[in-house]
């Protein structure tokens, strides 16, 4: 089993253009980790938006492998979002549910007065989506919830990927993606984003055992321009698929980026056009997740351990494809679950806003007796933060 490791590893370093003397160590390394409060509570908020999941952030610079500066703008991004009021620890009337949302940060510091929160209005001044799909594929039923994004520097566009998401009577939760779509905001836009670009993408996967796969979980920028410290050129793009949550890879350069023919896919050994060749590099992920490169060369992969646990975990790899050692655990967010009816899920390192030598992490609380329980505990929705400290 270590000499097969050994020689993916090797194969992979060869094809990239990094071939090693030694094997990689992706099981051992120094970490402490503790809770980011400041962070924390820079997303408990009472008036306006007030909750919220899918939490991603862009640096508008294009810089995405380092801190920001302080003068940088920070874009977070969300999928559903309560907007309302709440008083004396209750949800007013006239609350409502949107399918995502964004923010813009000031600055990397946690500083609650430079931030402002973005949604969108109906025809009565009610609170709407942000992104609503508007593609050839798209059903009248459909919605958003968003992927990971990036500034690109071959144009100044913002991308986000948008999964088209559409209720359905059947299956345990009530909705199913049903599409993989992006979005491109031009340069210089500001919300709300009228004058935005949407296109379906061929990155949906559907096996014949009805299990899906889709690109966009996390976006990892290869480049000297983002700051990548082993830049190749590329931007990776991981997919998460089935009930056990492989992990897929795809990569493209930064000028192709909306020419899906040029896309290739990591198929374990080479990259490959034909997407239906992807290889699964490991499985535990969440749907949700982040790549960065370490301090030492090494990268990490973190997530929420098999998608909805109350673990965040660390995988190590050799390289943006791998291959990925065990599962390290990171924290553990039971304090968090004040009721039986709470979950936590999709954890994502933020390095545009984690000091050198750290991964800021958030992670998300929700509640399968949803609106029973943010009745009690109107603040429960939102990111949690953890900070971990590389030794």
């Amino acid at each position: 089993m270590k000499r097969l490791v050994l020689l993916c590893f090797i194969c992979c370093a060869m094809h990239k253009g990094m071939a090693q003397t030694n094997p990689v160590n992706l099981t051992d390394i120094k970490f402490t980790v503790t809770e980011a409060p400041e962070w924390s509570a820079l997303l408990k908020r009472n008036t306006g938006w007030f909750g919220g999941d899918g939490i991603y952030t862009i640096p508008l610079s294009g810089v995405e492998g380092r801190q920001s500066k302080p003068k940088d703008k920070i874009l977070f991004i969300f999928s559903d979002s309560m907007i309302g009021e709440i008083r004396d620890n209750t949800m007013m009337p006239g609350y409502k549910m949107i399918h995502n949302s964004v923010a813009l940060l000031n600055g990397n510091k946690p500083l609650a007065n430079q931030m402002k929160f973005y949604w969108d209005k109906d025809g009565k001044g009610n609170a709407e989506s942000l992104f609503i799909p508007k593609t050839s594929k798209t059903d009248s039923t459909d919605y958003y919830w968003l992927g990971d994004g990036f500034v690109n520097q071959a144009n100044n566009a913002t991308y986000i990927f948008g999964y088209r998401v559409r209720n359905v009577s059947s299956g345990a939760f009530g909705f199913r993606e049903v599409g993989n779509t992006l979005i491109k905001i031009p340069a210089g836009s500001k919300p709300p984003y009228k004058d935005l670009k949407q296109m379906d993408t061929p990155l949906y996967l559907l096996d014949e055992k009805n299990d899906i796969g889709s690109f966009g979980a996390g976006v990892y920028v290869n480049t000297q321009a983002a700051g990548a410290p082993q830049p190749d050129g590329y931007i990776y793009t991981y997919g998460v698929r089935g009930m056990v949550k492989n992990l897929m890879v795809a990569r493209v350069l930064p000028k192709d980026f909306e020419n899906f023919s040029k896309w290739t896919y990591w198929d374990g050994n080479a990259w490959v056009s034909d997407i239906r060749k992807v290889a699964n590099i490991t499985d535990g992920v969440s749907n949700e997740l982040s790549v960065s490169a370490l301090p030492d060369g090494r990268y990490a992969l973190i997530f929420q351990q098999g998608g909805m646990s109350t673990i965040v975990g660390m995988r190590i790899g050799a390289s943006p494809v791998g291959p990925f050692g065990p599962i390290i655990k990171l924290w553990d967010c039971k304090p968090d679950l004040v009721e039986k009816t709470f979950v936590v899920y999709n954890a994502k390192a933020h390095p545009s806003l984690s000091k050198p030598g750290e991964l800021l992490i958030s992670y998300n609380i929700n509640s399968v007796e949803f609106i029973k329980d943010l009745t009690v505990h109107p603040n429960l929705y939102r990111p949690r933060f953890i900070r971990v400290k590389f030794q």
